[in-house]
This record gives C-alpha cells, sequence and structure tokens, in this order.
C-alpha cells in the first residue's frame, strides 16, 4: 500500500461522524463512538431547546445525559485518533504542522528520528547529524514518509506531558491511580504507589479485554442467529398471511359459485311455477272466451229472431233457442282459478362461520400424549400446545380436532376438554380391540405424525377366588343358573335339585337360602335390587322377592309355557328363552304384554339363553353350536361361532352375557371353556381352561365391580374373575 492510499485510509478513519471531517478535539462517548467536542456540544445544545434531558449517540443510537455544564468536555479523549490527528497534520498542510521538540524555537518539524523519538526542525536535523553520537540514527522526512514510516509514527511511544519531562517516555503504570507515567513521575509523584511496566499491565488487562471482547463476539453471534431466526419467523408470518388470505379467497369463490348455482335453480324453478301457473291462468281464459262466444252467438240468433217479429219464425224456433239458451246457462262455469301466493322464504340468513385466527400456537410444534388403552375403558389423549419455541402456551380461540377411527372406519364418541394452560384433555371409549386411527388437528392444521396408530388392548380376566354351595346332603346339586346384583354385589345361585335358591355376598360368604316349590331354573335381579326367579314345574313361574329373600308377589306368565332362562334388560323388558314354543318371548317389565317373539329361521332346536345388549338379542342354541344375533324387532341378522373345538366354535353354548367392555361372554359347555367375542363375532381369548374339568353351564357379571362369577353343570363350585 502507498503513502497516500494510507493517509486517505486514516482520514476516512479520523472523520467525525457529525461534521463528516477529520475530528478535533475527539471525545468519547461510554458507547464507544467517537466526535469532535464541538460537535457534540452543539447537539446537546440543539437537544435543549427541544426540552430534552439526553442525547442520542448519531452512530448506535443510544441515549446519555447531558451534562450540567452543557458541555462533553469533561469525557475522555480517544487516545487513538488524537494521534491519527497528529500522523495526518504531517500530510495536510491545512492544518497547523507539528512543531520541533528539541529547541526552544518553535520551528516547524521537518524530520523524525525513530531513535530519540522526536521532531526536528531543519537546523536541529543537521546538529543531529553532525553529531557523532546521533548519525547513525533512523531518520525520514516529512515530506518522504512512506507507510511502513507512518505506521510507526503511529505507534511510537507515548511522552510524558508533566513540565520537565518532556524527554520521558510513559513506561510505567500506577496501579493506584490507574494512569501512565513515566520513571520522573514514579519518583516525585507516584513514590511508594504500586508501579508496573507498561506492557506488562497492558498485557493482563489485554487479557480482559480479550476476554470481554470474546463475549461480546458471541453476543455478536448469538444476535445474528436470533436475527436469523426472526428473518425466518417474518418470512413464515408473510407466507401464512398469504396462504390464509388465498384459503380465504377460495372459500368465497366457492360460496359465490355454489349461490350462483343456488340462484340459476331457484331462477329454474321459478320458471316453471311461471309457466305452469300461466298455462291455469290460459286454459280459464280460453275456456271463459269460448262459453262467452256461444253465448253471444245465441243472443244474436234470439235477438234477430224477436226483431223480425215473424209469428211462424217465433213458432218455428222457440223451442230449439229455449233449449240452447238453458243448456249455455246449465253449463258448469270453469272455477276462477287463483294461484298460490308466492314468496321465497330464507329460512337461515347466509352466515359465514370463517374467521382470521391469530394465535401464537404452532402446529408443528404441539405434542399429544396417549394413555394405554384397553376395551371398554375410559380413555385420554392429551394434546398439548406449544409455541414455535417448543413452549407450553394457551390461545383462547385455538381450534382443537380428535377424529378417532375403528379398523372398521367406524368414528368413536369423542369429549374435549380444556385447562387454559395448554392442555387439552380428549376422552373416548374404545369399544373394540385392534388398531385405531387418531386423527389431530390444531387451527385446521395435522399435528406432526398425525394419524397416530393406537392399540386397544383386549379386556382380560384373572381368577380371584371359588366358593361352593351350602348344604350339600340335602340332595344333588345342580347350579342351573347365577346371578348377581350390581347395587349390593349379592349373589343369587339356582339349586334346581334341591328346589332352593341360596344367596351369597360379594366375597362368597353364605347369607341365606329360600326355598321354593318346583325346582327354580333361573333367576335375575331388577335394577331396584329385588330378585326375579323362574321355574317351569307350577303354574306360578315368575316370582319376586326381596333381596333378603321375603316373597313379594307373583307375576303374570300366562305367556310362557315351558320357560328355560330369564335376563333383564336395562330397560326392565323380561327376556325369556322357551323350550315348549321354541322361540325367545320378550315380556313388559310387568309380564302382562307380549312385546317381542323370535324364532331362529330354518331352525328346529330350542334356544338356552339370551340377553339384549344396544338393540340386538344374544340367543345360544346348544344343539345347532352357535349364538344367533336378532335385531330389535326379533328378526334374524347373523350367526356367531359354529360346532367345532377350535377358537371360536362352539360344543354346546349355553350361559352367556356382555360385560362393561362390550365383550361377549360365552360358556362353551361340552369345551370345558368360556369364550370372550366381540358383538361382531370376532374370537378374542379363552377364560378358564385350567379351571373348568366339566361343563361351564352359566355365568353373571357385576358391571359396577367388573367381577365375572361362572359356574360347572356337575361340579357345586362359583369360580370368580375380576
Amino acid at each position: 500500500m502507498d503513502v497516500q492510499q494510507l493517509f486517505r485510509m486514516l482520514k476516512k478513519e479520523a472523520e467525525c461522524p457529525l461534521c463528516l471531517d477529520t475530528v478535533k478535539n475527539p471525545k468519547t462517548l461510554p458507547c464507544l463512538h467517537s466526535f469532535c467536542l464541538e460537535c457534540l456540544d452543539k447537539l446537546a445544545n440543539f437537544a435543549r431547546r427541544q426540552l430534552q434531558t439526553s442525547i442520542k449517540c448519531p452512530v448506535c443510537q443510544t441515549s446519555f445525559p447531558i451534562p450540567d455544564t452543557n458541555t462533553f468536555a469533561n469525557l475522555p479523549s480517544s487516545f487513538h485518533l488524537n494521534r491519527l490527528v497528529d500522523v495526518l497534520a504531517l500530510h495536510d498542510s491545512t492544518v497547523q504542522v507539528q512543531k520541533c521538540n528539541s529547541c526552544d524555537e518553535n520551528n516547524p518539524a521537518t524530520s523524525y528520528c525513530f531513535v530519540c523519538q522526536s521532531f526536528m526542525c531543519e537546523s536541529c536535523f543537521q546538529s543531529h547529524q553532525r553529531l557523532k553520537a546521533t548519525r547513525d540514527h533512523r531518520n525520514v522526512l516529512i515530506d518522504k514518509l512512506q507507510a511502513q514510516d507512518v505506521q510507526e509514527l503511529i505507534e511510537r511511544p507515548v511522552i510524558c506531558s508533566q513540565q520537565y519531562h518532556a524527554d520521558q517516555a510513559l513506561d510505567f503504570y500506577c496501579e493506584d491511580c490507574k494512569v501512565l507515567i513515566c520513571l520522573k513521575c514514579s519518583i516525585v509523584s507516584h513514590n511508594r504507589h504500586l508501579v508496573t511496566d507498561t506492557r506488562k499491565a497492558a498485557l493482563e488487562q489485554k487479557m480482559q479485554m480479550t476476554e470481554a471482547v470474546a463475549k461480546l463476539k458471541a453476543e455478536i453471534l448469538f444476535c445474528e442467529n436470533e436475527i436469523k431466526k426472526q428473518t425466518e419467523l417474518k418470512d413464515k408470518n408473510v407466507t401464512d398471511i398469504m396462504n390464509a388470505e388465498e384459503k380465504m379467497t377460495d372459500s368465497v369463490e366457492e360460496w359465490i359459485r355454489n349461490l350462483r348455482e343456488h340462484e340459476k335453480k331457484m331462477k329454474q324453478k321459478f320458471r316453471e311455477i311461471y309457466e305452469t301457473e300461466q298455462k291455469q291462468h290460459e286454459t280459464r281464459l280460453e275456456n271463459l272466451e269460448l262459453i262467452t262466444t256461444q253465448l253471444k252467438s245465441c243472443v244474436e240468433r234470439g235477438q234477430g229472431v224477436l226483431e223480425r217479429n215473424i209469428s211462424a219464425e217465433i213458432l218455428e224456433t222457440n223451442q230449439t233457442i229455449l233449449k240452447r239458451c238453458d243448456e249455455l246457462i246449465n253449463t258448469r262455469k270453469p272455477d276462477r282459478y287463483k294461484s298460490p301466493y308466492l314468496n321465497y322464504l330464507v329460512k337461515k340468513r347466509f352466515d359465514t362461520f370463517d374467521q382470521i385466527l391469530v394465535t401464537k400456537t404452532d402446529s408443528l410444534m404441539c405434542l399429544a400424549e396417549f394413555d394405554d388403552s384397553e376395551i371398554g375403558r375410559e380413555s385420554n389423549i392429551v394434546v398439548v400446545t406449544r409455541d414455535s419455541g417448543g413452549l407450553q402456551c394457551y390461545q383462547r380461540d385455538d381450534q382443537i380436532k380428535v377424529d378417532i377411527l375403528t379398523a372398521e372406519g367406524d368414528h368413536l364418541k369423542t369429549e374435549l376438554k380444556e385447562s387454559k394452560d395448554g392442555k387439552y384433555t380428549v376422552t373416548y371409549t374404545p369399544q373394540c380391540v385392534g388398531h385405531h386411527s387418531v386423527k389431530i388437528e390444531v387451527n385446521e392444521l395435522p399435528l406432526t405424525g398425525s394419524p397416530f396408530l393406537v392399540q386397544i388392548r383386549q379386556h382380560h380376566y384373572q381368577f380371584s377366588f371359588k366358593f361352593g354351595l351350602e348344604g350339600n346332603r340335602a340332595g344333588e346339586p345342580w347350579i342351573s343358573d347365577i346371578a348377581v346384583s350390581d347395587r349390593t354385589g349379592t349373589i343369587a345361585v339356582a339349586d334346581a335339585a334341591n328346589n332352593r335358591i341360596q344367596l351369597f355376598s360379594s366375597n362368597g360368604q353364605f347369607k341365606t337360602q329360600v326355598k321354593l316349590d318346583g325346582g327354580p331354573f333361573s333367576v335375575a335381579f331388577t335394577d331396584c335390587g329385588d330378585l326375579l326367579t323362574l321355574s317351569s314345574e307350577n303354574n306360578n313361574k315368575l316370582r319376586l322377592f326381596s333381596e333378603e329373600g321375603q316373597f313379594i308377589k307373583h307375576i303374570n306368565d300366562k305367556h310362557l309355557k315351558k320357560p328355560r332362562h330369564l335376563s333383564i334388560a336395562s330397560d326392565g323388558r323380561l327376556i325369556i328363552t322357551d323350550h315348549a314354543s321354541k322361540d325367545v318371548k320378550v315380556l313388559s317389565p310387568d309380564g302382562n304384554d307380549q312385546l317381542v317373539s323370535m324364532t331362529a329361521p330354518n331352525c328346529d332346536s330350542s334356544p338356552e339363553c339370551a340377553a339384549y345388549h344396544e338393540k340386538r338379542f344374544y340367543v345360544s342354541y346348544p344343539v345347532d353350536g352357535c349364538i344367533k344375533v336378532f335385531d330389535k324387532t326379533g328378526v334374524y341378522i347373523y350367526d356367531i361361532g359354529c360346532e367345532g373345538s377350535s377358537d371360536g366354535q362352539f360344543d354346546c353354548p349355553r350361559g352367556l352375557l356382555i360385560d362393561k367392555c362390550n365383550q361377549l361372554i360365552v360358556c362353551d359347555a361340552d369345551n370345558g371353556r368360556v369364550q370372550l367375542f366381540t358383538l361382531s363375532g370376532e374370537f378374542l381369548s379363552t377364560l378358564g381352561e385350567e379351571w373348568f374339568f366339566d361343563s361351564p353351564w352359566c355365568a353373571a357379571i357385576n358391571l359396577n365391580s367388573d367381577t365375572l362369577f361362572v359356574s360347572s353343570f356337575s361340579r357345586y363350585d362359583i369360580f370368580v374373575f375380576h
């Protein structure tokens, strides 16, 4: 780099940002930007006139209070700028030139000695060259400075400004006073102070400054990264707004198209109504005009005869004219047609249900948390809304939509609750096992990973304990049916062989027994907790007892011939299988009316047990080896299972029920097991093969405690599963 280019760069560096000239008496603000003292004071005076108490740095806009003295003279001077100004003075003839440091005549300096570190006039330079001790010093003429010389002048040692210390360099630093001093200063003014070498002190403070600058560089990187992210967010905002606006425009245009299409259809309908009504009016008018013409014609003929007044003509035409007049008078005139009143009714004003949603929620950052889901049990999905920084946030206008589809494509009912902290709880109850698809949208945008696949597990029963009948010596026990009260957990066991019903507590402890004439084949608890018994060997087939075993009344059983099994629907209807008629009868709760009767088509066997759930009847047919399903009106729909010993097949299916998880539980008697199915007939699992060494005959369930009771045909044990 040549010296002229260097001076141009130095001049630009020494330029005051306010006056754009070489800085004069440079003062540095706390923000580290330097200006001419005069420029700063002018700025302060202007601010004062505007009734302001502070000024802003023209470069970085940092605010600083205006001193009470209205001048910034007490601000620190810029060492670097002062040195630049001195060097630039050697090149710029318009400023005051550097004076000689070697004599007292204040002559302009023409050269500089880098060894003596002083400027010299022409006379001193000549003397300097003649002295043997200094003639070999490195000297340079000011008008012949090179770039390297200028750089060394900028970096030349600082000379003490104290009186009588003019030849002393500031080679020391007073740690107590925090100032640069020369050797004489250290002896005279800073005696007993902690004094260190300038380079050593500078090195220590350089390390501090380096660390501080490094922190600032890190802050710069952080800010630049924030600028980048903010710019990305700004651009994303523009994109979002444009996309939303485009969506709005498309929606409005679609509405307009639909409205135009609606208008077209309505106009066509108006045209059809118009044409139909006009045709009706025109038909009436044509008929009336024809009648009027005929009347006028007859009047004209009769009037002519009267005017001519010829007796022979009157006598000859009188009967004809009178007859014609009677015909015309008696002819039925067309009814006056009145068009129906026509109006255009707007049942509902056209409302737009759109809105502009402004939210901090970022759909791409939102999360969904899933519970372990089991068939028939209430499960939860928690949706957490978060902002673009991944922080949980709540926005009142956010729209959360969760749609759950079963494997068959059915929609599950869901309930959404918000806690107003950014968490939304979606509650649902799965009705079948298998994978379910969960689609989650936040503000009509899908969550990352949506739709999610959720595995619904089967509801399992675990063996708990067993208990047996009391008083077996009285006769061969035969457990023909069991029932349990959802209200109290009381268990009723029909012991047909011993003509009795035994009552147990929920833990299998014997409570009491009820003796009956005629073996009770079946028992069931009503909603209010009373016990209904069914027998086929006496005239009083249906009898009602209290839960404690006290007789209440007989129930009309005129519809029953040879009933086998009794169950009670949730609405109180009595469902009874009848071996004599080989059908299933549905009676009113009081037994007076037969509401439904159902028989399986092409089936000559008798039904054993029946249950009603979700508008369908499930009936076991032991001989046919299947469960037949009927709709609510008694129409046959389909079979579940068939004869066999494999999973999903039966050998003499008897007792059945539906638990609260919508599982069909069937006692597969001769296969020695209990099988579980979905309501559509899909096999789920097998229960109790290790427990039922002989035929499982009947089953009951306490829906409140989710407790299953199963009994065998030839044994008198009740097996309890939770």
